[in-house]
């Protein structure tokens, strides 16, 4: 017969719940009684039965990922940090990928009513007014990245201060005449990536005096058809900018495109920017603002293991939820350079 976790009990001479506390690594177990629990188990080869284990604990051993466009190169990004920390752990990652709004409302219904993960990342989706206090009426441990609010723990990136350093590293090499290429905001996710990095660009113009043409800002799906369509647009117009800042490295992959199409020498003739440090960035040898990406996986995984674990606690010992913001930083390679100032003729 196989052996039960009343097996090991006697054989430790405790009770069930503390070899249950010992399995759930609590912290409530005496360091001589857990030598003693994990021995017994070792000795008798046991191994903890899944169903039993969820009936004991009330857990199901399992993690979600909400996420929107899965599929996009800085969600593949992150999700490689997510599950990577997860595998590192004893939960199974469980991904639902969500394409419009129905969908998201659809998974937050199953998830908070039938209870099917231990704890929720939300990413790129923040909770709305409706849902907000379903979740935190709930109990489900729960951590937003790419997205904030005051309710839940956020893992954000400095939006706004990476464009400034990507549109202040432009002008700080001649550059006046600069096209800005946005992400759309999609259906009612309320991404905040794009107003953001348009006021981080509204700042770096400020300061340097210089008057925001409404001609050099388009708004465009966050792909390479966008980035080139964008610059194609931007490239013909009778003043062209000569250079192009792209809020995602792939609209920026774009723009590298339109430019060779239209002949254009980059980055003598045209610098390029990007954002988000894809590995394709790194291939293309893209100038680009870099997010740790895998940082944001790695640590949302670890925050929200520490909310399962404090379930545990006193509601003395429980944080209180954290907003995190992380820095990006420039990588210059060789889409840009200084302006080339052209002759003109007598």
């Amino acid at each position: 017969m196989a052996v039960t976790i009343y097996d090991v009990a006697r054989a430790a001479g405790v009770g069930v719940g503390t070899v249950s506390r010992v399995l759930n690594k609590s912290e409530a177990v005496k360091d001589t009684t857990r030598e003693k629990v994990l021995s017994a188990i070792d000795r008798l080869n046991y191994a903890p039965d899944p169903i039993a284990r969820t009936m004991i604990t009330r857990r199901t051993g399992v993690l979600g990922v909400l996420i929107p466009f899965v599929t996009r190169a800085f969600s593949v990004e992150v999700l490689r940090g997510l599950v990577n920390s997860a595998t590192n752990s004893d939960y199974e990652l469980v991904i639902y990928n969500v394409e419009d709004n129905e969908q998201r409302t659809k998974y937050f219904n199953l998830l908070l009513k039938r209870r099917r993960v231990d704890g929720l990342i939300l990413f790129s989706l923040p909770p709305d007014e409706e849902a907000t206090p379903l979740f935190v009426k709930s109990g489900l441990p729960i951590v937003l990245i790419d997205a904030y609010s005051p309710f839940f723990t956020s893992l954000v990136v400095n939006n706004m201060e990476g464009a400034y350093m990507a549109v202040n590293s432009l002008i700080q090499k001649g550059h006046r005449r600069i096209g800005f290429i946005n992400g759309i905001v999609e259906g009612n996710f309320k991404f905040n990536q794009a107003n953001d990095r348009l006021i981080g660009l509204h700042r770096a113009f400020g300061e340097a005096g210089i008057m925001f043409d409404p001609q050099l800002m388009m708004a465009t799906e966050w792909d390479r058809a966008g980035g080139r369509a964008a610059a194609l647009q931007f490239l013909n117009l009778p003043e062209p900018p000569t250079a192009i800042f792209a809020a995602s490295d792939v609209q920026a992959i774009g723009v590298l495109e339109a430019a060779r199409s239209l002949k254009l020498e980059v980055p003598n003739d045209l610098s390029v920017m990007g954002f988000d440090g894809v590995e394709l960035s790194e291939i293309m040898e893209l100038s680009t603002v870099q997010q740790p990406m895998h940082k944001m996986g790695e640590l949302g995984i670890a925050k929200l293991l520490e909310q399962i674990e404090s379930e545990q606690m006193s509601p003395s010992q429980i944080k209180a939820p954290e907003l995190i913001r992380l820095d990006t930083w420039l990588v210059e390679r060789r889409t840009t350079a200084p302006l080339r100032v052209k002759r003109t003729e007598d």
